[in-house]
């Protein structure tokens, strides 16, 4: 026992403390605590910063309060700025703020930011840096989305680019406070009120960011135009009381112009308009047979998916109100609705970087109560080398055909009546560049509008097929791209780009054959 007292002596306390250290882990070595599961119960995590707000200042400013966000923050945590522990506040978790007086940003340079959580457990932070700088940095406007908007445009949102934005930046139009979004230091958008674009002229867009180290960026102008422009696609309601026209816009801003019809001249007048998904151009525009929905194709960039925006239509107004949009493909050339109202056909063709054709025709199913598309499917057949450019249904609505410009063909399908999926019956020669198909209301015929060739190809459709014979071609004028057929199946209209102008045809009841009966200059 002597002996053994005389050890313990020598070894003292820490010796003391290794040999139960030992004896206890049975000879083992110690294992560090690794994250935080391990820790044992009432201990404080390892707190961390993800961003704090601001995250600059100038020196000699007046004291200002410093937003941390992280994660595993506690009652306890304290805020170290530039090496001086500063009144902290707990918000949550994830969320603290500190009172930095301003003799802590005095001079020029670099402040340390460090949140710090006690013991037991806790611990030092990540550490991010605060800029002091000579002077203030302000917020900086590169570019607006859109950079236009028709006069009496309804509501719609703006984005702002560019650099130094804050949580607290705030977009103006002409000076006035509009509800602005933070989306990152390099994004802000706004909401802009139909009131803003009641006349035409410019808005000067700017950003303002509040005190400390604040002040208000360049000016952006943003033009309010007198409507759209370039022109893209027209459809009207079933009823005939109204028409709706998609323009391109300016620097890919689309705009959705809508007009009442007079019943008795047929003359268009204005009822507003509205900005679609800023895409690249709205190709095709269509009313679903109830009247109630307008659907429209916005094509995306080489490398983006375009997108079918949708629309509520006023019965009794003729006012488009969004409910939404789906994707497509890439670049919707044209959109066709179901007689039955209960499908929806979109064709999508580009030409890649690599100079082959990627060619779609998407399938949707339409709600009847809210008009939301839903994508079901899609299929290839007969497009491998082919850019779908418009499509059309007969009337029946057992068939679709679908005019390709790269083939230099015209594809037909059977559509399931209860699925929407379409089976491929094959292709039939067209003319050169068949930009535009359009079917009889009969259902007996079919035209295409060739924009290489410079004519019309008539086609008989076989009734119980549903396939396509040629009867021959008419001549137009210069490079024809939309055809369109009276719904009393007597005449026929086709836009010629080429020759600015509408060639004029008689349909032959009996044979279907295109006679000329002149033009009109648009």
């Amino acid at each position: 026992m002597k002996s053994q007292a005389l050890a313990i002596g020598k070894l003292g306390i820490l010796g003391i403390a290794t040999l139960v250290f030992l004896v206890g882990c049975g000879g083992g070595t110690s294992q560090p605590f690794n994250n935080q599961s391990q820790l044992p119960s009432g201990s404080n995590p390892t707190p961390a910063i993800t961003t704090i707000s601001p995250n600059s200042n100038v020196a000699g400013a007046a004291a200002f309060t410093l937003t941390i966000n992280g994660t595993n923050f506690v009652s306890a945590s304290m805020v170290n700025f530039g090496g001086t522990t500063v009144a902290t506040t707990f918000v949550s978790s994830a969320q603290l703020t500190a009172a930095i007086p301003a003799s802590s940003i005095v001079m020029v340079g670099t402040a340390t930011v460090i949140v710090s959580n006690p013991p037991p457990g806790g611990g030092a932070s990540n550490t991010m840096n605060f800029a002091i700088n000579s002077e203030a940095i302000l917020p900086t406007i590169s570019f607006l989305d859109p950079t236009c908007a028709p006069v009496g445009a309804q509501a719609f949102t703006l984005a702002v680019f560019g650099s130094n934005f804050l949580p607290s930046s705030v977009v103006k139009w002409n000076g006035n406070d509009r509800p602005t979004t933070f989306i990152s230091s390099s994004q802000l958008t706004a909401q802009i009120p139909g009131s803003d674009t009641a006349v035409t002229g410019m808005a000067g867009i700017t950003v303002f960011n509040p005190p400390p180290g604040g002040g208000t960026s360049n000016s952006s102008a943003l033009t309010i135009s007198t409507g759209g422009v370039n022109p893209q696609s027209v459809a009207v309601d079933p009823s005939g009381k109204f028409a709706y026209v998609a323009d391109a816009g300016c620097a890919g801003s689309s705009v959705l112009s809508m007009y009442t019809i007079s019943a008795s001249t047929g003359v268009l007048t204005s009822i507003g308009s509205l900005l679609t998904r800023d895409q690249d151009v709205p190709y095709s525009l269509a009313v679903h047979p109830s009247g109630k929905f307008v659907y429209l194709g916005n094509s995306g960039s080489r490398d983006d998916v375009g997108q079918v925006s949708m629309y509520s239509l006023n019965a009794t107004t003729g006012a488009l109100t969004s409910i939404g949009y789906v994707n497509a493909f890439i670049d919707p050339l044209s959109l066709a609705v179901h007689p039955s109202g209960k499908f929806a056909y979109v064709t999508n063709g580009y030409t890649s970087q690599f100079g082959k054709f990627a060619s779609v025709i998407d399938i949707y199913t339409i709600d009847a109560t809210t008009g939301v598309l839903s994508g079901v499917g899609e299929t290839t057949a007969g497009l491998s080398t082919s850019i779908p450019t418009s499509i059309a249904i007969d009337p029946s609505g057992k068939v679709a055909y679908v005019a390709n410009s790269g083939s230099d063909s015209v594809s037909m399908y059977t559509i399931n009546a209860i699925t929407g999926d379409l089976t491929f019956l094959g292709s039939i020669a067209a003319q050169s560049s068949p930009n535009s198909i359009a079917i009889h209301p009969s259902g007996k015929f079919a035209y295409v509008a060739n924009s290489g060739s410079n004519d019309v190809s008539m086609y008989s459709i076989d009734n119980t097929r549903g396939t396509l014979t040629f009867l021959g071609s008419i001549a137009a004028q210069s490079s024809p791209n939309s055809i369109a057929i009276h719904p009393s199946g007597k005449f026929a209209y086709v836009t010629n780009s080429g020759s600015n102008d509408v060639s004029m045809f008689s349909i032959d009841a009996a044979t279907g054959a295109l006679t000329l009966i002149g033009t009109i200059g648009t």
